[in-house]
Protein backbone atom coordinates (compact mmCIF):
# COMPACT_ATOMS: atom_id res chain seq x y z
CA UNK A 1 0.00 0.00 0.00
CA UNK A 2 1.63 3.34 -1.30
CA UNK A 3 -0.01 6.57 0.88
CA UNK A 4 0.67 9.92 -0.64
CA UNK A 5 0.00 13.25 1.54
CA UNK A 6 0.31 16.32 -0.11
CA UNK A 7 -0.04 19.88 0.57
CA UNK A 8 -1.46 21.43 -2.23
CA UNK A 9 -0.25 24.46 -4.43
CA UNK A 10 -1.98 27.31 -2.49
CA UNK A 11 -1.43 31.25 -2.38
CA UNK A 12 -0.03 32.21 0.51
CA UNK A 13 -2.32 34.96 3.10
CA UNK A 14 -0.10 38.06 2.19
CA UNK A 15 -2.11 39.96 5.49
CA UNK A 16 0.67 37.88 7.63
CA UNK A 17 3.46 38.81 5.11
CA UNK A 18 5.67 36.30 3.44
CA UNK A 19 5.95 32.77 5.32
CA UNK A 20 6.44 28.95 4.37
CA UNK A 21 4.43 26.55 6.96
CA UNK A 22 5.82 22.60 7.45
CA UNK A 23 2.07 20.96 7.06
CA UNK A 24 1.55 19.97 10.31
CA UNK A 25 -1.71 18.40 9.60
CA UNK A 26 -0.62 15.70 7.31
CA UNK A 27 3.49 15.22 8.90
CA UNK A 28 0.41 14.13 11.49
CA UNK A 29 -1.15 11.98 10.21
CA UNK A 30 1.89 10.64 8.54
CA UNK A 31 3.49 9.67 11.79
CA UNK A 32 0.40 7.69 13.43
CA UNK A 33 0.23 5.77 10.08
CA UNK A 34 3.90 5.08 9.52
CA UNK A 35 3.62 3.69 13.76
CA UNK A 36 0.74 2.13 12.99
CA UNK A 37 0.92 0.15 9.81
CA UNK A 38 3.91 -1.40 9.01
CA UNK A 39 2.80 -2.76 4.79
CA UNK A 40 2.78 1.30 4.03
CA UNK A 41 5.16 3.40 1.90
CA UNK A 42 4.39 6.63 2.94
CA UNK A 43 5.43 9.87 1.04
CA UNK A 44 4.86 13.83 2.06
CA UNK A 45 5.12 16.82 -1.19
CA UNK A 46 5.15 19.75 0.09
CA UNK A 47 4.08 21.77 -2.72
CA UNK A 48 4.90 25.24 -1.24
CA UNK A 49 8.09 24.16 -0.14
CA UNK A 50 9.22 21.88 -3.21
CA UNK A 51 7.92 24.86 -5.50
CA UNK A 52 5.70 22.91 -7.20
CA UNK A 53 2.98 23.87 -9.40
CA UNK A 54 0.35 21.64 -10.21
CA UNK A 55 1.69 20.04 -13.16
CA UNK A 56 4.46 19.41 -11.19
CA UNK A 57 2.33 17.42 -8.74
CA UNK A 58 0.96 15.50 -11.09
CA UNK A 59 4.29 14.20 -12.30
CA UNK A 60 4.99 13.29 -8.71
CA UNK A 61 1.73 11.58 -8.33
CA UNK A 62 2.58 9.26 -11.20
CA UNK A 63 6.01 8.73 -10.35
CA UNK A 64 5.03 7.61 -6.52
CA UNK A 65 1.75 5.85 -7.94
CA UNK A 66 -0.12 5.89 -4.99
CA UNK A 67 -3.20 3.40 -3.94
CA UNK A 68 -4.39 6.50 -2.04
CA UNK A 69 -3.93 10.42 -2.29
CA UNK A 70 -4.38 12.29 0.59
CA UNK A 71 -4.50 16.43 0.37
CA UNK A 72 -3.99 18.33 3.18
CA UNK A 73 -7.11 20.54 3.52
CA UNK A 74 -7.41 22.15 7.04
CA UNK A 75 -9.52 25.48 6.35
CA UNK A 76 -12.17 26.47 3.65
CA UNK A 77 -9.91 28.50 1.64
CA UNK A 78 -8.03 25.49 0.97
CA UNK A 79 -11.02 23.37 -0.07
CA UNK A 80 -10.62 24.39 -3.65
CA UNK A 81 -6.49 23.10 -4.18
CA UNK A 82 -8.14 19.64 -2.36
CA UNK A 83 -10.53 19.63 -4.91
CA UNK A 84 -7.84 20.10 -7.51
CA UNK A 85 -5.42 17.42 -5.93
CA UNK A 86 -8.26 14.71 -6.06
CA UNK A 87 -8.83 15.45 -9.76
CA UNK A 88 -5.23 15.01 -10.60
CA UNK A 89 -4.80 11.94 -8.69
CA UNK A 90 -7.64 10.54 -10.62
CA UNK A 91 -6.32 11.95 -13.75
CA UNK A 92 -3.29 10.28 -13.24
CA UNK A 93 -4.95 6.61 -12.20
CA UNK A 94 -8.77 6.27 -11.57
CA UNK A 95 -8.09 3.25 -9.15
CA UNK A 96 -6.13 5.76 -7.10
CA UNK A 97 -8.64 5.66 -3.55
CA UNK A 98 -8.72 9.56 -2.62
CA UNK A 99 -9.16 10.17 1.10
CA UNK A 100 -9.95 14.27 2.03
CA UNK A 101 -10.63 15.67 5.44
CA UNK A 102 -10.41 18.61 7.79
CA UNK A 103 -12.99 21.06 9.34
CA UNK A 104 -14.33 21.85 6.00
CA UNK A 105 -14.99 18.56 4.86
CA UNK A 106 -16.22 17.31 7.82
CA UNK A 107 -18.72 19.87 8.35
CA UNK A 108 -19.61 19.61 4.70
CA UNK A 109 -19.20 15.73 4.23
CA UNK A 110 -22.74 14.85 2.25
CA UNK A 111 -22.57 18.32 0.41
CA UNK A 112 -19.02 17.61 -1.12
CA UNK A 113 -19.38 13.57 -1.45
CA UNK A 114 -22.33 14.65 -3.67
CA UNK A 115 -21.02 17.71 -5.97
CA UNK A 116 -17.57 15.90 -6.85
CA UNK A 117 -17.22 12.45 -7.51
CA UNK A 118 -13.55 12.96 -7.58
CA UNK A 119 -13.39 11.72 -3.72
CA UNK A 120 -13.89 8.65 -2.90
CA UNK A 121 -13.65 9.53 1.37
CA UNK A 122 -14.38 11.57 3.80
CA UNK A 123 -12.58 11.30 6.83
CA UNK A 124 -14.87 13.40 9.29
CA UNK A 125 -12.67 15.28 12.67
CA UNK A 126 -9.99 13.31 14.51
CA UNK A 127 -8.08 11.88 11.74
CA UNK A 128 -5.89 9.72 13.06
CA UNK A 129 -7.16 6.21 13.85
CA UNK A 130 -9.87 6.76 11.39
CA UNK A 131 -7.27 6.76 8.45
CA UNK A 132 -5.03 3.95 10.16
CA UNK A 133 -8.15 2.10 10.15
CA UNK A 134 -9.14 3.16 6.33
CA UNK A 135 -5.99 2.04 5.54
CA UNK A 136 -6.16 -1.56 6.74
CA UNK A 137 -9.63 -1.92 5.06
CA UNK A 138 -8.60 -0.97 1.86
CA UNK A 139 -5.36 -3.13 1.85
CA UNK A 140 -7.59 -6.33 2.43
CA UNK A 141 -9.92 -4.93 -0.84
CA UNK A 142 -13.11 -4.61 1.97
CA UNK A 143 -15.57 -1.54 2.52
CA UNK A 144 -14.93 0.30 5.60
CA UNK A 145 -18.08 0.24 7.06
CA UNK A 146 -16.99 -0.79 10.52
CA UNK A 147 -14.28 2.38 10.65
CA UNK A 148 -16.04 5.02 12.60
CA UNK A 149 -15.62 8.26 11.19
CA UNK A 150 -16.33 7.94 7.75
CA UNK A 151 -18.24 9.13 4.89
CA UNK A 152 -18.30 7.03 1.11
CA UNK A 153 -19.79 6.03 -1.37
CA UNK A 154 -20.97 2.95 -1.20
CA UNK A 155 -23.30 1.29 -4.36
CA UNK A 156 -24.60 4.28 -5.37
CA UNK A 157 -25.52 5.58 -1.73
CA UNK A 158 -23.20 7.73 0.34
CA UNK A 159 -23.33 6.33 3.81
CA UNK A 160 -22.35 8.29 7.00
CA UNK A 161 -20.50 5.90 9.60
CA UNK A 162 -20.76 6.61 13.25
CA UNK A 163 -18.43 9.50 15.07
CA UNK A 164 -15.24 8.22 16.11
CA UNK A 165 -14.53 8.97 19.82
CA UNK A 166 -11.33 11.91 20.34
CA UNK A 167 -8.50 10.32 21.70
CA UNK A 168 -8.22 10.60 25.12
CA UNK A 169 -4.34 10.84 25.81
CA UNK A 170 -2.91 13.07 23.55
CA UNK A 171 1.22 12.72 25.06
CA UNK A 172 0.09 9.19 23.64
CA UNK A 173 0.49 10.51 19.91
CA UNK A 174 4.03 9.98 18.18
CA UNK A 175 5.90 12.94 17.28
CA UNK A 176 4.99 14.65 13.77
CA UNK A 177 6.63 13.03 11.06
CA UNK A 178 9.19 16.02 10.31
CA UNK A 179 11.42 13.36 8.81
CA UNK A 180 9.37 13.43 5.82
CA UNK A 181 10.19 17.18 4.64
CA UNK A 182 13.68 16.86 6.95
CA UNK A 183 15.16 18.47 3.66
CA UNK A 184 12.97 21.74 3.94
CA UNK A 185 13.00 22.19 8.00
CA UNK A 186 15.32 24.99 7.96
CA UNK A 187 13.53 26.69 4.99
CA UNK A 188 10.43 27.37 7.20
CA UNK A 189 9.75 30.56 8.30
CA UNK A 190 7.53 33.25 9.58
CA UNK A 191 9.38 36.83 8.25
CA UNK A 192 6.88 38.94 10.12
CA UNK A 193 7.69 37.17 13.20
CA UNK A 194 11.18 36.34 13.19
CA UNK A 195 14.05 35.50 10.65
CA UNK A 196 14.95 32.08 11.85
CA UNK A 197 13.51 28.58 11.18
CA UNK A 198 10.29 28.06 11.99
CA UNK A 199 8.16 24.96 13.18
CA UNK A 200 4.63 24.57 14.48
CA UNK A 201 3.73 22.41 17.89
CA UNK A 202 0.18 21.51 18.77
CA UNK A 203 -0.02 21.61 22.46
CA UNK A 204 -3.75 21.22 22.72
CA UNK A 205 -7.22 20.39 20.86
CA UNK A 206 -10.24 21.98 21.65
CA UNK A 207 -10.98 24.84 23.52
CA UNK A 208 -13.04 25.67 26.54
CA UNK A 209 -15.32 28.45 24.97
CA UNK A 210 -17.79 28.29 22.31
CA UNK A 211 -17.73 31.49 19.83
CA UNK A 212 -20.28 31.87 17.46
CA UNK A 213 -17.47 32.40 14.49
CA UNK A 214 -14.91 29.52 15.02
CA UNK A 215 -15.47 26.04 13.82
CA UNK A 216 -12.94 24.98 16.22
CA UNK A 217 -14.75 23.78 19.10
CA UNK A 218 -17.41 22.27 17.14
CA UNK A 219 -14.47 20.13 15.33
CA UNK A 220 -13.21 18.96 18.47
CA UNK A 221 -17.00 18.20 19.97
CA UNK A 222 -16.71 21.12 22.51
CA UNK A 223 -14.25 19.11 24.42
CA UNK A 224 -10.67 20.31 25.03
CA UNK A 225 -7.93 17.58 25.56
CA UNK A 226 -4.01 18.86 26.30
CA UNK A 227 -0.27 17.71 25.96
CA UNK A 228 1.36 17.61 28.85
CA UNK A 229 4.17 20.59 29.51
CA UNK A 230 6.56 17.42 29.28
CA UNK A 231 5.61 16.47 26.24
CA UNK A 232 5.40 19.76 24.54
CA UNK A 233 8.87 20.41 25.60
CA UNK A 234 10.32 17.25 24.01
CA UNK A 235 8.35 18.05 20.99
CA UNK A 236 10.37 21.72 21.45
CA UNK A 237 13.76 20.19 22.18
CA UNK A 238 13.15 17.29 19.46
CA UNK A 239 12.37 20.06 16.99
CA UNK A 240 15.45 22.57 18.09
CA UNK A 241 18.23 19.25 18.74
CA UNK A 242 17.26 17.45 15.20
CA UNK A 243 16.17 20.47 12.88
CA UNK A 244 17.40 23.65 14.35
CA UNK A 245 13.74 25.26 15.04
CA UNK A 246 14.19 28.44 16.48
CA UNK A 247 11.20 29.94 16.61
CA UNK A 248 7.92 28.03 17.66
CA UNK A 249 3.83 28.45 17.07
CA UNK A 250 1.79 26.71 19.95
CA UNK A 251 -1.21 26.22 17.31
CA UNK A 252 -3.48 25.84 20.22
CA UNK A 253 -6.66 27.59 19.77
CA UNK A 254 -6.73 29.33 22.94
CA UNK A 255 -3.30 28.70 25.42
CA UNK A 256 -4.79 29.18 28.44
CA UNK A 257 -2.39 31.34 30.14
CA UNK A 258 -1.96 29.52 34.01
CA UNK A 259 -0.56 26.60 35.95
CA UNK A 260 0.15 24.51 32.43
CA UNK A 261 2.04 27.87 31.18
CA UNK A 262 4.10 28.05 34.32
CA UNK A 263 5.06 24.21 34.26
CA UNK A 264 6.29 24.41 30.41
CA UNK A 265 8.30 27.53 31.50
CA UNK A 266 10.10 25.45 33.93
CA UNK A 267 10.52 22.31 31.52
CA UNK A 268 11.98 24.90 28.93
CA UNK A 269 14.19 26.68 31.48
CA UNK A 270 15.12 23.98 33.35
CA UNK A 271 16.55 22.07 29.66
CA UNK A 272 18.43 25.26 29.17
CA UNK A 273 16.84 26.20 25.78
CA UNK A 274 14.82 29.48 26.77
CA UNK A 275 18.13 31.24 24.86
CA UNK A 276 17.89 29.35 21.98
CA UNK A 277 14.06 29.37 21.23
CA UNK A 278 11.53 31.68 20.96
CA UNK A 279 7.79 31.05 20.78
CA UNK A 280 4.01 32.57 20.41
CA UNK A 281 0.75 31.67 21.19
CA UNK A 282 -3.04 32.82 20.78
CA UNK A 283 -4.48 33.80 24.28
CA UNK A 284 -7.68 36.20 25.67
CA UNK A 285 -6.73 38.90 27.41
CA UNK A 286 -8.77 38.00 30.60
CA UNK A 287 -6.45 34.91 30.51
CA UNK A 288 -3.67 37.35 30.79
CA UNK A 289 -4.73 39.82 33.40
CA UNK A 290 -5.58 36.92 34.99
CA UNK A 291 -2.04 35.26 34.68
CA UNK A 292 -0.42 38.80 35.11
CA UNK A 293 2.36 37.31 37.74
CA UNK A 294 3.30 34.41 35.54
CA UNK A 295 3.89 37.03 32.10
CA UNK A 296 7.87 37.60 33.61
CA UNK A 297 8.45 33.65 34.03
CA UNK A 298 6.88 33.50 30.37
CA UNK A 299 9.43 36.07 28.99
CA UNK A 300 12.56 34.80 30.57
CA UNK A 301 11.22 31.02 28.49
CA UNK A 302 11.60 32.25 25.07
CA UNK A 303 7.46 34.26 24.85
CA UNK A 304 8.56 36.70 22.76
CA UNK A 305 4.85 36.87 21.35
CA UNK A 306 1.17 36.73 21.85
CA UNK A 307 -1.78 37.00 19.24
CA UNK A 308 -4.64 38.44 21.67
CA UNK A 309 -8.62 37.86 20.29
CA UNK A 310 -9.41 41.50 21.24
CA UNK A 311 -12.76 42.02 19.35
CA UNK A 312 -14.43 45.59 20.03
CA UNK A 313 -16.32 47.83 21.93
CA UNK A 314 -19.47 46.85 20.43
CA UNK A 315 -21.90 45.10 23.57
CA UNK A 316 -24.23 43.83 20.78
CA UNK A 317 -21.38 42.27 18.68
CA UNK A 318 -19.46 40.61 21.70
CA UNK A 319 -22.70 38.89 22.67
CA UNK A 320 -23.36 37.40 18.72
CA UNK A 321 -20.24 36.39 19.49
CA UNK A 322 -20.32 35.03 22.92
CA UNK A 323 -17.17 36.03 23.71
CA UNK A 324 -17.93 36.28 27.70
CA UNK A 325 -15.37 37.88 29.61
CA UNK A 326 -13.75 40.07 27.26
CA UNK A 327 -13.97 43.85 28.56
CA UNK A 328 -12.82 47.08 27.26
CA UNK A 329 -11.05 47.02 30.88
CA UNK A 330 -9.16 43.45 30.67
CA UNK A 331 -8.28 44.11 27.11
CA UNK A 332 -6.43 47.77 27.57
CA UNK A 333 -5.02 46.46 30.68
CA UNK A 334 -3.98 43.35 29.14
CA UNK A 335 -2.34 44.88 25.72
CA UNK A 336 -0.39 47.24 28.75
CA UNK A 337 0.96 43.80 30.73
CA UNK A 338 2.17 42.20 27.40
CA UNK A 339 4.35 45.52 26.63
CA UNK A 340 5.83 46.01 30.50
CA UNK A 341 7.01 42.28 30.24
CA UNK A 342 8.42 42.98 26.60
CA UNK A 343 6.02 40.44 24.56
CA UNK A 344 4.47 41.36 21.63
CA UNK A 345 1.33 41.57 21.07
CA UNK A 346 -0.80 41.55 17.77
CA UNK A 347 -4.32 42.67 18.45
CA UNK A 348 -6.98 40.51 16.43
CA UNK A 349 -10.33 42.42 15.44
CA UNK A 350 -13.44 41.24 13.30
CA UNK A 351 -15.39 43.75 11.14
CA UNK A 352 -18.56 42.96 9.52
CA UNK A 353 -21.26 41.20 12.26
CA UNK A 354 -24.80 41.82 11.30
CA UNK A 355 -25.03 45.16 13.19
CA UNK A 356 -21.86 47.02 11.87
CA UNK A 357 -22.51 50.31 10.26
CA UNK A 358 -19.70 52.60 8.70
CA UNK A 359 -20.24 54.36 12.45
CA UNK A 360 -19.38 51.28 14.32
CA UNK A 361 -16.78 49.99 13.07
CA UNK A 362 -15.26 53.41 12.68
CA UNK A 363 -15.88 53.54 16.55
CA UNK A 364 -13.69 49.97 16.47
CA UNK A 365 -11.00 51.67 14.64
CA UNK A 366 -10.82 54.48 17.59
CA UNK A 367 -11.09 51.47 20.01
CA UNK A 368 -8.12 49.57 18.40
CA UNK A 369 -6.02 52.62 18.35
CA UNK A 370 -6.79 53.69 22.20
CA UNK A 371 -6.06 50.02 23.05
CA UNK A 372 -2.59 50.12 20.77
CA UNK A 373 -1.55 46.82 20.48
CA UNK A 374 2.06 46.51 18.69
CA UNK A 375 0.37 45.69 15.56
CA UNK A 376 -3.16 44.83 14.86
CA UNK A 377 -4.92 42.33 11.97
CA UNK A 378 -8.46 43.55 11.37
CA UNK A 379 -10.31 40.52 9.65
CA UNK A 380 -13.86 39.90 8.19
CA UNK A 381 -16.66 38.13 9.61
CA UNK A 382 -16.49 34.90 7.86
CA UNK A 383 -19.27 32.05 7.94
CA UNK A 384 -17.00 28.75 7.38
CA UNK A 385 -19.01 25.98 7.56
CA UNK A 386 -19.79 24.14 10.51
CA UNK A 387 -20.23 27.27 12.63
CA UNK A 388 -23.36 29.11 13.89
CA UNK A 389 -22.39 32.17 12.04
CA UNK A 390 -22.51 29.88 8.61
CA UNK A 391 -25.84 28.39 9.55
CA UNK A 392 -27.58 31.80 10.55
CA UNK A 393 -26.05 33.54 7.46
CA UNK A 394 -27.07 30.66 4.64
CA UNK A 395 -30.27 30.41 6.76
CA UNK A 396 -30.96 33.83 6.31
CA UNK A 397 -29.56 34.65 2.90
CA UNK A 398 -26.74 36.57 3.21
CA UNK A 399 -24.32 34.82 1.68
CA UNK A 400 -23.00 36.24 -1.49
CA UNK A 401 -19.95 34.86 -1.77
CA UNK A 402 -19.62 30.93 -2.44
CA UNK A 403 -15.96 30.70 -3.84
CA UNK A 404 -14.26 28.96 -0.98
CA UNK A 405 -11.06 30.27 -2.05
CA UNK A 406 -12.25 33.68 -0.55
CA UNK A 407 -13.12 32.75 2.85
CA UNK A 408 -9.97 33.99 4.40
CA UNK A 409 -10.99 36.65 6.42
CA UNK A 410 -10.19 39.21 4.13
CA UNK A 411 -12.79 38.82 1.63
CA UNK A 412 -15.87 39.99 2.58
CA UNK A 413 -18.61 37.39 2.22
CA UNK A 414 -21.67 38.57 3.28
CA UNK A 415 -23.38 42.22 3.95
CA UNK A 416 -24.79 43.83 7.10
CA UNK A 417 -27.87 45.48 7.73
CA UNK A 418 -26.31 49.27 7.04
CA UNK A 419 -23.17 48.33 4.99
CA UNK A 420 -23.06 46.38 1.02
CA UNK A 421 -20.45 43.73 0.95
CA UNK A 422 -18.43 46.16 -1.38
CA UNK A 423 -18.52 48.23 1.76
CA UNK A 424 -17.52 46.23 4.03
CA UNK A 425 -14.02 45.64 2.53
CA UNK A 426 -13.62 49.00 1.73
CA UNK A 427 -13.99 49.11 5.10
CA UNK A 428 -11.32 46.79 6.18
CA UNK A 429 -8.90 48.67 4.19
CA UNK A 430 -9.34 51.95 5.96
CA UNK A 431 -9.15 49.84 9.48
CA UNK A 432 -5.28 49.22 8.33
CA UNK A 433 -4.99 52.59 6.86
CA UNK A 434 -6.04 54.19 10.02
CA UNK A 435 -3.78 51.80 12.40
CA UNK A 436 -0.98 51.31 10.62
CA UNK A 437 -0.85 55.42 8.42
CA UNK A 438 0.17 57.22 12.05
CA UNK A 439 3.43 58.67 11.95
CA UNK A 440 3.47 58.25 15.30
CA UNK A 441 2.71 54.81 15.71
CA UNK A 442 5.46 54.13 12.87
CA UNK A 443 7.98 55.78 14.46
CA UNK A 444 7.53 54.29 17.45
CA UNK A 445 7.32 51.31 15.90
CA UNK A 446 11.06 52.06 14.07
CA UNK A 447 12.74 52.80 16.96
CA UNK A 448 11.06 50.91 19.53
CA UNK A 449 13.18 49.71 22.83
CA UNK A 450 12.04 46.32 21.92
CA UNK A 451 13.97 44.71 19.23
CA UNK A 452 10.66 42.68 17.74
CA UNK A 453 9.12 45.63 17.32
CA UNK A 454 11.92 47.26 15.33
CA UNK A 455 12.25 44.67 12.97
CA UNK A 456 8.54 43.94 12.70
CA UNK A 457 7.86 47.56 11.52
CA UNK A 458 10.94 47.80 9.49
CA UNK A 459 9.38 44.39 7.84
CA UNK A 460 6.30 46.05 7.45
CA UNK A 461 7.37 48.97 5.89
CA UNK A 462 8.50 46.40 2.89
CA UNK A 463 5.62 44.90 2.37
CA UNK A 464 2.57 46.13 0.34
CA UNK A 465 -0.06 45.01 2.48
CA UNK A 466 -2.45 48.12 2.21
CA UNK A 467 -2.02 47.83 -1.80
CA UNK A 468 -2.74 43.97 -1.91
CA UNK A 469 -5.96 45.05 0.21
CA UNK A 470 -7.34 48.11 -1.72
CA UNK A 471 -7.07 45.20 -4.77
CA UNK A 472 -9.69 43.40 -3.39
CA UNK A 473 -12.71 46.00 -3.99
Amino acid sequence: MRVLFVEPPKQFWFIMGEYLSPPLGILTLASYLESHNDNIDIEVVDCQADELGWEGLEKRIASFQPDVVAPSGLGTSSAFPVLRTVELAKKVDPAISTVVGGQHFTALANESLEAHSNIDIVVRGEGEQTLAELMNALEEKRPPANVRGLSFRHEGRIIHNSDRPLISDLDSLPFPGYHYVKEHMKEYHFALMADTPYAIIEGSRGCHHDCSYCSQWRFWKNHHRAKSPRRIADELEYLHTEYESEFIWLADDNFAVGERASDLCDEIIERGLADDVTWFFQARPDDIVHSRDLLPKMRRAGNVWMLVGLDGPNSRTLETFRRKGISRSNSKEAVDLLRRNGIFSQGMFIIGERSDSHESIGALRDYADWLDPDIATFMTLTPFPGTEIYETAKGNGWIEDTNWSNYDMIHAIMPTEHLTREEVQEELYECYRFFFGKWKRRYQGFFSDNPITRRTYQFLARQAILTGLKSLF
